[in-house]
């Protein structure tokens, strides 16, 4: 038997609720018994093969990511903040809504508050509209909250459904289909993107982008569950991500400068007529959005291994194999803003993985 996490946890799984993965409203999926390996290459899970322990703060906003543009003086502020834990999956996404809603009409340079995965894509798309932009941030790669993230291409627990808006899904739409057509195009070690099948525990139906999705009964998958699902999606290795998308932006022209704004006075003051916000957890105290708040995520980074070559969600946990070592996590942690792994959550963490390992059965 798995051991469990921490009462205060709530694991990852394929049948998530309210702002988690979209596996409901589609037609049931037909079981299949064959078509993918009975047998794959078993994580070597356990406290000694651990290389390092992290735990981030997702930005979260019940009613959803804002993406708006407001008037701060003669300045226009262009909000691209709370993504809960969808911000590298969303983040060409609501960043294209971002420049849509502020580049056309405006002439001159651009500024960009932040430099995580957000700051770092509209920065981008700024440039490729034509502009000049300067990112002005009071923490660069690899010290920002999107350097820990997981990387898997999939909107996770970003909402409460009953808080959000039509409007506003209609974004979500719209920023998911542009997110996703992006990073294929990116597929590759240059930027650490890259597809792998991924077994989903207790799935059973398929969401959006979802490719090759279907069911495995018994006899079909390794795990020791009846049924998984199995479908492709995309994982970002962030940290390459991230240094390659900032090297980009250099390269193109783009400046950094190391600042800490502690008022949103501080930001009508910079010379630039347009100002693009994507300062995450920041926007709260910056700009009085008191629905924000964080949601702490802990990960235990083992040993690379290879040739593991899929990915895993469930009730376990999750298993995502990167290039820099093998993250395993699935903590979910409402209101807590320590970024401080705790140890007795990454042994929850390692036992519960080592469990579901253990149970492999093969042949």
């Amino acid at each position: 038997m798995n051991a469990p996490l921490s009462r205060r946890h709530v694991i990852r799984s394929a049948t998530l609720g309210a702002g988690g993965l979209v596996l409901t409203g589609c037609a049931t999926t037909a079981v299949r018994t064959a078509g993918a390996p009975t047998c794959l290459p078993k994580v070597d899970v356990s406290a000694d093969r651990v290389i390092r322990t992290v735990a981030g703060l997702r930005p979260y906003r019940p009613a959803g990511f804002r993406v708006a543009r407001e008037a701060l003086g003669d300045t226009a502020l262009v909000h691209n903040y709370g993504h809960g834990g969808a911000g590298i999956t969303l983040s060409w996404g609501t960043s294209k809504l971002a420049t849509a809603l502020g580049l056309p009409g405006h002439q001159g340079p651009v500024a960009v508050i932040g430099a995580g995965v957000m700051a770092l894509t509209t920065a981008r798309l700024v440039q490729e509209a034509g502009f000049p932009v300067t990112l002005y941030a009071a923490d660069l790669p690899p010290h920002t909250t999107s350097n820990i993230a997981g990387g898997q291409v999939h909107a996770y627990g970003h909402f409460d459904r009953d808080a959000v808006t039509p409007a506003w899904q209609a974004q979500l739409d719209t920023a998911y289909e542009y997110s996703v057509r992006r990073f294929q195009i990116m597929v590759g070690d240059d930027y650490g993107i890259r597809w792998l099948p991924t077994y989903a525990g207790g799935a059973s139906r398929a969401g959006p982008h979802m490719p090759g999705f279907r069911l495995l009964e018994r006899g079909a998958h390794p795990f020791a569950q009846d049924r998984v699902a199995r479908y492709e999606t995309m994982y970002v290795e962030t940290g390459r991500f991230l240094r390659t998308l900032s090297r980009d932006i250099e390269i193109a022209g783009g400046r950094f400068v190391v600042r800490r704004f502690n008022a949103a006075s501080e930001v009508a003051a910079l010379p630039e007529r347009l100002v693009f916000n994507c300062t995450g957890l920041g926007a709260g105290a910056l700009f009085g959005d008191a629905t924000l708040y964080p949601i702490r995520g802990q990960l235990a980074i083992l040993v690379p291994q290879p040739e593991v070559r899929y990915a895993y969600n469930g009730p376990a946990g999750y298993m995502f194999p990167r290039a820099d070592g093998i993250l395993l996590g699935g903590t979910f942690e409402k209101h807590v803003a320590d970024a401080t792994p705790q140890p007795d959550d990454i042994a929850g963490i390692i036992a519960s993985m080592r469990g579901l390992f253990d149970g492999f059965r093969c042949g």
